[in-house]
């Protein structure tokens, strides 16, 4: 799934995982406030100088 906007892919997570990733970009945020941030490859990266510098995304589960 593609998303537009960090508070989307925040919002897309399940029930555990919302409140840990606003917790994620919300500290980000504090701590980098000059910082860009945008989707980069599929989850939320914050980028200083144009170089990606920290970011998060959901580890897929492999069954078996």
């Amino acid at each position: 799934m593609k998303y537009a906007t960090i508070a989307e892919f925040n919002s897309a997570q399940n029930e555990k995982e919302q409140p840990i990733c606003e917790k994620l970009m919300r500290e980000i945020n504090l701590n980098l406030p000059q910082a860009e941030s945008k989707i980069w490859h599929g989850h939320p990266v914050w980028f200083l100088d144009g170089n990606p510098t920290v970011g998060y995304s959901k580890l897929k589960t492999v069954s078996g």
